[in-house]
């Protein structure tokens, strides 16, 4: 019998490297490696969704999603214009973001990432046909904007362009003036090219006011986005895509035929987001992820004597562990001494010589695993 072979578009495609590190964690390794807050959902969700359980009929919604969760979502990008009609609920940002990427390319379209970026753009991309690019964010300017390595990657064949901000890997947040000079190069080239801006980290910030979006600047824009991470609904599978309405009517046409609909329940939780007790709960979750972020930080410099990149947004920092060996090599050795952390090389070759690692986690337990990963250098020369 024929050995069974996936078609040609999966061949080559594994895990994706953040599971395959983190999967091989054992009983009683700290976790710093997977992108999941440690915080509970919040009561306010929660008692949303036990009513809802116990009080409605929880059958399928209208495959673009609740009309009322459509209108609050479209009411936070005032900028766009947008109807519920631009606007479809997805089982994640996840999805959302493969339906942008599998409507817009056709083979041999180019689409722009940010090296370093997060590990499913260019596996998607390689899925629709597409060809991926990238714009350096490096390592040598702490990730920030390169603006003539961005203006060096736009070409005719610029298809997409994905902005991502707050970023995964690095935390870090374009500016106002990265952005504009992002929107003046695609016009200048006179591009039709769709910007993806994914934004799932957007309301997680450590900066006086939240960091802008491209479509303030740029409307030719589909955001994604969702609750996963601003109100720890990871496992509740609830986001968003959003923007031009032919695109929107395109991958709805997909969406209905990979998910139907997201979960009702989900669905109809995810409106207590936008209340007093919602927003007051993402408030909290900013102020205790901000208190552990200096925490670690500080760590990476008092116990480590390491540089570790001040994040803007999201809950990572990136570590630069180059003087002791690879990026794989450092996670494998933190990995024997019970910590999990991210090789950078898993996000691009810019990221090389970094770990990402999460501060999803209390005092303490960060505290331990600064000190787990100090014994395990110990043991390293530093180049």
């Amino acid at each position: 019998m024929k050995q069974f072979q996936p078609p040609e578009f999966l061949r080559g495609i594994e895990k994706s490297p953040i599971r395959q590190i983190t999967d091989r964690a054992k009983p009683g390794d700290i976790l710093l490696g997977l992108g999941e807050p440690d915080l509970p959902t919040p009561d306010v969700i929660r008692r949303a969704a036990a009513r809802v359980i116990a009080e409605e009929q929880n059958g399928y919604t209208l495959q673009a999603g609740l009309p009322r969760l459509r209108e609050l979502v479209a009411r936070d990008y005032p900028q766009l214009n947008l109807s519920s009609q631009e606007v479809i609920i997805t089982a994640g940002s996840q999805e959302a973001m493969y339906l942008a990427l599998m409507t817009l390319i056709e083979p041999g379209d180019e689409v722009l990432m940010p090296d370093p970026g997060f590990v499913a753009y260019p596996v998607i991309t390689e899925m629709a046909g597409g060809r991926s690019v990238f714009y350096r964010l490096p390592a040598t300017n702490d990730f920030g904007f390169d603006l003539e390595d961005f203006k060096r990657q736009v070409t005719a064949k610029t298809k997409v362009v994905i902005c991502t901000s707050p970023s995964n890997p690095t935390g870090r947040a374009f500016t106002p003036n990265d952005l504009r000079s992002m929107t003046r190069v695609l016009e200048e080239n006179g591009s039709r090219a769709f910007v993806i801006s994914d934004e799932i980290y957007r309301e997680l910030y450590y900066t006086p006011e939240r960091p802008p979006s491209i479509s303030e600047f740029y409307p030719r824009t589909i955001i994604i986005s969702g609750l996963s991470k601003s109100m720890s609904m990871t496992g509740w599978r609830l986001g968003w895509m959003c923007g031009d309405k032919d695109v929107i009517a395109s991958a709805l046409v997909l969406h209905g035929y990979i998910t139907t609909c997201a979960s009702s329940i989900s669905q109809k939780a995810a409106l207590a987001a936008w209340s007093d007790e919602g927003e007051a709960s993402r408030a909290k979750t900013r102020r205790i992820l901000g208190v552990r972020r200096e925490h670690l930080l500080g760590l990476f410099t008092k116990e480590l004597d390491l540089k570790a990149v001040a994040p803007e947004g999201a809950f990572y920092t990136m570590l630069d562990v180059g003087s002791y060996g690879s990026s794989m090599e450092i996670a494998e050795q933190f990995l024997k001494h019970g910590v999990v952390t991210i090789p950078g090389n898993a996000f691009g070759s810019e990221s090389e010589g970094f770990l990402r690692v999460s501060f999803c986690a209390d005092l303490p337990v960060l505290t331990e695993g600064v000190e787990r990963m100090g014994v395990a250098l110990s043991r390293l020369s530093r180049h």
